[in-house]
């Protein structure tokens, strides 16, 4: 038996991914291990999309270059999205790495950690995804919850993104293969799902029988859609044992009627949409190639609130965007502070190679990107600060998905609208956990990034009604 170290950067899709990395290592007796020294084989999943998580990833390849001195046997991959883009550049920079592998071919990791094993060096990049989407063995990392990858890559051409060069176009898993996972997952006793995808939103659409590659382009839509998301989420919905349905992340040009209609009816399915908006001026919108309009994403964000008033939606933000100014800026700052979203991730603009955007003139200063992240980050904190104050002395339904990493004595859950919440069991933790159950939550503390509570008497009550408030810290 063998033991393999991964570490994961980026998005759910590459923690998903390097769940199914496990899966397929366990294959081959490949065990996994948290700790670097005790590991034969070191991967890295890597992320392109902002330099912040390419300098974690280079530091973490410099200590497994150290132990690999210490070492010789030690095995080094790269996966991910750097792989994908960089192929010839890691192969050239880093010749310790033993294997570089990307997105499109994952279900090849067994046969790639032989070869290295054999003393070869592997660098196989795939410039597509299979025809047939490969169904992977996975070991999950979480108890509760799990993730679910339903449509992998991307039609729309953002020009700051270089998401569809790395993940392709496109592809959506079928609907009985998902339903067989869910299944088995509400076997194994996970209570929660959320189901992934760069544009989950789009899901299905390429499943079309009228589909082709001349309407794979980012406004397609098919009329009466044979398969959709929403038709995913009610063909799934009765799988006994799972009590939730989550989604992540969407496109604003995919949320369509039929899917906030569906969320709305369906009582597994979490009020929770977390769709990007990326600027709030229609010029920067239109240079980022986002194709909608701030008054769009405002009526829709108004026809979710209505469906569902207690809805939560949240964003991503970016500033700095290239010529972007002082007045656009503070359009966005506007559009916060109006539709007074429950969460937003809010990321300074990072040049990435092989897109429009990174060429253009009109490039802002870090200092000025930054003064403008702190400004927009400190709008956002006062909304949610008055947010979940409004929340104590409420009760809300909270899935316990463990212990809290913080304290050992709490424990840390979700509500519906993925709300995280800070929780007094109320119990002696020998006698009871309430890990993995539904529980009526008090709200007795809130700060702008954290909720607090308190399960009364130890009771773990049934689900309750809907619950509510900001996203929060672990």
């Amino acid at each position: 038996m063998k033991h393999v170290y991964i570490e994961t950067f980026g998005c759910q899709m590459n923690k998903a991914d390097s769940e199914h990395m496990f899966g397929l290592l366990d294959e081959i007796d490949y065990k996994a291990t948290e700790d670097m020294d005790k590991a034969d084989l070191m991967l890295f999943n890597t992320c392109t999309i902002k330099e912040s998580a390419n300098e974690r990833f280079y530091s973490y390849l410099g200590m497994a270059a150290k132990r690999k001195k210490k070492n010789p046997n030690l095995l080094i991959g790269v996966s991910g999205c750097v792989a994908q883009d960089k192929k010839t550049w890691l192969q050239k920079n880093f010749p310790y790495v033993n294997i570089v592998f990307g997105t499109n071919n994952i279900h090849r990791l067994p046969e790639l950690v032989r070869q290295a094993e054999r003393g070869e060096k592997v660098y196989e990049i795939y410039d597509e995804l299979p025809f047939e989407l490969p169904e992977l063995p996975v070991i999950r990392q979480t108890k509760v919850t799990a993730w679910v990858n339903v449509i992998l890559g991307c039609n729309f051409n953002c020009t700051y993104c270089i998401v569809p060069q790395v993940r392709g176009r496109e592809k959506s898993r079928k609907q009985e293969d998902i339903f067989q996972e869910v299944k088995t997952l509400a076997q194994e006793g996970f209570k929660e799902i959320t189901l992934l995808g760069q544009n989950v939103t789009a899901y299905g659409y390429d499943l079309d029988p009228n589909y082709s590659k001349e309407k794979a382009t980012f406004g397609f839509i098919p009329l009466n859609p044979q398969y959709s998301l929403a038709k995913l989420m009610n063909y799934i919905h009765d799988v006994e044992g799972i009590e939730r349905i989550r989604f992540l992340t969407g496109h604003p040009f995919h949320v369509t009627d039929e899917l906030i209609d569906t969320v709305a009816r369906l009582p597994k399915a979490c009020e929770y949409f977390h769709i990007p908006m990326q600027s709030g001026d229609d010029t920067i919108l239109k240079r980022m190639a986002r194709i909608y309009s701030v008054d769009k994403f405002r009526k829709m964000v108004e026809k979710i609130r209505d469906k569902m008033p207690d809805a939560s939606v949240t964003s991503d933000f970016i500033v700095g965007f290239p010529g972007e100014t002082q007045e656009q800026f503070f359009n966005t700052v506007k559009i916060v502070q109006e539709l007074e979203f429950d969460m937003c991730n809010i990321s300074v603009y990072s040049p990435r190679s092989n897109t429009p955007s990174a060429a253009w003139d009109g490039q802002i200063s870090e200092e000025e990107k930054n003064e403008r992240f702190r400004y927009l980050n400190s709008v956002l904190t006062g909304i949610l600060e008055k947010k979940n104050k409004k929340l104590v002395d409420t009760v809300q339904e909270v899935l316990i998905e463990g212990k809290s990493a913080r304290n050992e004595n709490k424990f840390a859950g979700r509500t519906r609208r993925n709300t995280i919440v800070n929780v007094d069991p109320g119990v002696n933790l020998e006698v009871m956990s309430p890990q993995g159950k539904l529980a009526d939550v008090k709200i007795t503390k809130s700060t702008p990034w954290a909720l607090y509570g308190e399960i009364n008497n130890g009771e773990l009550p049934p689900k309750a009604s809907l619950a509510s408030g900001g996203r929060m810290e672990n």
